[in-house]
């Protein structure tokens, strides 16, 4: 069984795409990060970045004890390599994945979340920090509009680097970006909505609905954090 430590942000849904698509079974352990639950002890643990996801395997493949893994694109890239699954096996096609995940894990995810916080957070809008993030949203559409104009998916087949990314340009609205000004990312994301595990994984995601606009004890717990916060 696999623990999967969870709450409905972008990089939560990234690891639930890929156990619908797969048809594993696992177990949602809910940590609701507006309640500060992600500095539970016992979660630090397994995630020292105070952050989810993160997932415990209890049968890794060595027969040993139970595996613990934080950070999404490491969850991808211990699941895929686990089940064999949305992953290519030779060398050329497995690092055309890799390469999109790292630019996920490095670029898209970091800036479209600084774009989240300066847009729809921050308890003053700053239109420098607003227009930085915002355009730098649209240089990196552009740049996966680019790549997916000769190809369906981001590598040759639906990937953990589609998975990665597809959560993320869900919110394009609370980016200000138009999908109507990048076709291609328009046409792929609509593919991957309409894949019927895409629609299991976001289901799995009502429970845990987060309000449209957060408390001010949720935006201290969110935002407030600094060196001392490290436990």
């Amino acid at each position: 069984m696999l623990d999967v430590y969870y709450w409905p942000t972008p990089n939560g849904h990234k690891i639930t795409l890929f156990l619908e698509e797969s048809e594993l079974e696992y177990n949602l352990v809910p940590v609701n990060i507006n309640f500060g639950e992600q500095f539970a002890p016992e979660f630090l643990k397994i995630a020292p970045n105070n952050r989810m996801p993160a997932i415990v395997d209890h049968h890794p493949t060595d027969g040993g004890d139970p595996i613990s893994v934080f950070e999404s694109g490491a969850i991808l890239l211990y699941l895929a390599e686990k089940h064999g699954r949305f992953m290519p096996r030779d060398v050329r096609g497995r690092f055309e994945v890799v390469q999109w995940l790292m630019w996920q894990m490095g670029g898209l995810g970091p800036m479209l979340g600084q774009t989240h916080h300066f847009v729809a957070y921050a308890p003053e809008q700053i239109p420098y920090a607003v227009d930085r993030y915002v355009n730098e949203a649209g240089r990196l559409y552009a740049v996966l509009n680019k790549r997916l104009t000769d190809r369906e998916f981001i590598a040759t087949d639906y990937s953990i680097a589609d998975m990665a990314c597809y959560p993320w340009i869900a919110r394009h609205e609370r980016q200000r970006q138009r999908l109507d000004d990048f076709p291609e990312v328009k046409r792929w994301f609509e593919a991957i909505g309409a894949r019927p595990a895409t629609t299991r994984a976001y289901l799995k995601a009502k429970p845990f609905r987060v309000p449209p606009t957060l408390s001010t004890e949720a935006k201290k717990i969110l935002f407030g954090q600094n060196a001392s916060t490290v436990r």
